[in-house]
């Protein structure tokens, strides 16, 4: 008995924590729509931008990073 509960409540914990992280990043990662590329060159300090693809309707922008 992990926690002081009886097995069948903890795995049904466990599983509902695990499919409510897994949803939470899913939502997370299509929300901000990374960049997975990797650049031949990396970026000077000062040169990387970045943008909210979600946001990008009002402003066609993209806004220097704050560092």
């Amino acid at each position: 008995m992990p926690a002081g509960v009886s097995w069948p409540r903890y795995l049904k914990m466990f599983t509902a924590s695990m499919l409510a992280m897994f949803a939470g990043a899913e939502v997370v990662h299509r929300y901000y729509r990374p960049d997975l590329t990797i650049p031949e060159i990396p970026p000077k300090p000062g040169e990387l931008r970045t943008e909210l693809l979600g946001l990008k309707k009002g402003n066609d922008k993209a806004q220097p990073s704050q560092q």
